[in-house]
């Protein structure tokens, strides 16, 4: 597959780096020639250094012959007139936009998007996908990551393994026999760094994270026999009143479980744009540093912290200053991976990649075949992917014993019939059934042949 990316950004860059990793031409175009050549050094693509949404660079970057382009820029407009252009000029058939202004994702503008007005294909929110994590973080305390799966009927839980886990040293083998009908599978573990796909004999040690893909019937269960407890969540504080922030605190407001929520913002301008747009939610101006503010807003009671500013080590300060203020659960928002070790020993708790997140939704976009949704784990190192089973697929009416599947790739569960099962060797995989996939990166190519993508490519 031919593909442009327009911005060689963070975003761009990750999403060049995935693609030219399972051997797609890829094509990096940004108007900085030192992220182009960072990209072209780093990654197997080509790069061009121009305007994304000039017809003569993309022209240079090969659009008259690409099956899509990916508008990643800084700008919204560049990315709209981008896809304009490359659905005018150079009848690219698959177009993918980045909008962050709110404006331009109003529902009742929807029919902008359409092809006789402005031919993308694909919008993707970076705010809102990040509002959605940091939600998710918050319902979950207990967990440093959270995705629903199939229809919402089975959840991936990432566990910190701490010295009370009952199932410390315990063979992975041994925790289907102790609780057989306990619908859970540890699907992935990081242990000193590196994420594997663990097998049967594998143990879990203290330290370990680990990635268990559960029924949401039976995540309550789960949790305690990985030595969790679920904790409700009532007051939250929000660090920081951009697009994120703002949008976080809206969706507490009208949620059903009645969070109180608290939002401390520097910029006057902004605090007072977030006050106007908020109903019951208190806005304080002034900075999340400061502990007089933070004493104001109750932080020591406060169930979460938020850190969501648009300053990577201001998030940091802020969790820091939080859980120093007696707040037991701080969230950051982190744009920056090298800041990510810092996590551990300055004791936060969570984060969220701006990046992996909007990622994983353009590979939703993506993925050849039957794919409904893709969840990119960690720094990009593996994948869970969620699709239907078609009838030319090599593992279409076969159990899951029988099928040939690479080291580093787990089936986490399988949908049938609306049901969702916990897969055993004896389980067989039908036509129509709706598989939820953990795949190394490396072995994502594996996948995408197991399930016949090609065939039905887009």
């Amino acid at each position: 597959m031919k593909v442009i990316v327009c911005g060689a950004g963070q975003v761009g860059w990750q999403i060049a780096r995935q693609l030219s990793g399972e051997k797609n031409d890829v094509t990096v175009v940004d108007n900085n020639p030192d992220l182009v050549r960072r990209a072209t050094d780093t990654l197997d693509v080509q790069g061009v250094a121009g305007f994304a949404s000039h017809p003569d660079v993309l022209d240079r970057a090969g659009a008259r012959d690409a099956d899509m382009i990916i508008a990643a820029t800084y700008s919204d407009e560049v990315n709209m007139v981008t896809c304009q252009v490359a659905h005018s000029v150079f009848a690219i058939q698959r177009k993918i936009a980045r909008l962050r202004s709110q404006n331009y994702l109003d529902p009742i503008y929807s029919d902008l998007y359409r092809r006789d007005h402005m031919p993308i294909d694909v919008v993707i929110s970076p705010e809102r996908e990040v509002a959605e994590a940091a939600l998710k973080r918050l319902l979950a305390r207990s967990v440093f990551d959270t995705e629903t799966f199939l229809d919402s009927k089975a959840q991936l839980l990432g566990l910190h393994i701490e010295e009370d886990c009952p199932v410390v040293n315990t063979p992975l083998r041994q925790l289907s026999d102790l609780f057989s009908t306990l619908r859970a599978i540890v699907v992935a573990v990081r242990r000193d760094g590196t994420l594997f796909a663990p097998d049967a004999g594998d143990q879990l040690f203290v330290g370990d994270d680990c990635y268990v893909f559960v029924h949401i019937d039976d995540v309550s269960r789960t949790m305690e026999t990985f030595g969790k407890t679920q904790q409700k969540t009532q007051r939250v504080v929000v660090i920081g009143s951009g697009n994120v922030g703002l949008l976080v605190a809206q969706r507490l407001e009208a949620g059903k479980d009645r969070i109180r929520a608290k939002v401390i913002e520097k910029s006057r301008a902004r605090a007072e744009l977030a006050a106007e747009a908020l109903e019951r939610t208190i806005v304080l101006n002034g900075d999340g540093l400061d502990i007089a503010l933070l004493t104001e807003a109750n932080i020591s009671r406060a169930d979460a912290v938020l850190a969501v500013t648009d300053d990577d080590k201001t998030n940091l300060l802020a969790a820091v200053r939080a859980k120093a203020e007696g707040c037991p659960l701080a969230i950051a928002l982190i744009n920056d991976p090298s800041l990510v070790p810092l996590m551990e020993p300055l004791g936060i708790d969570a984060y969220i990649n701006p990046r992996t997140t909007t990622v994983s939704s353009i590979l939703r976009h993506i993925r050849h075949g039957q794919v409904r949704r893709v969840y990119s784990v960690g720094d990009s190192e593996a994948e869970i992917i969620e699709a239907e089973v078609m009838s030319t697929s090599p593992i279409a009416g076969q159990k899951i014993r029988d099928i040939d599947i690479p080291e580093g790739v787990l089936i986490g569960a399988v949908l049938k019939e609306g049901e969702v099962h916990k897969p055993t060797g004896g389980l067989r995989i039908n036509e129509g059934d709706i598989v939820a996939i953990f795949a190394l990166s490396k072995d994502v190519p594996a996948v995408e042949l197991l399930l016949q993508v090609s065939i039905e490519f887009f």
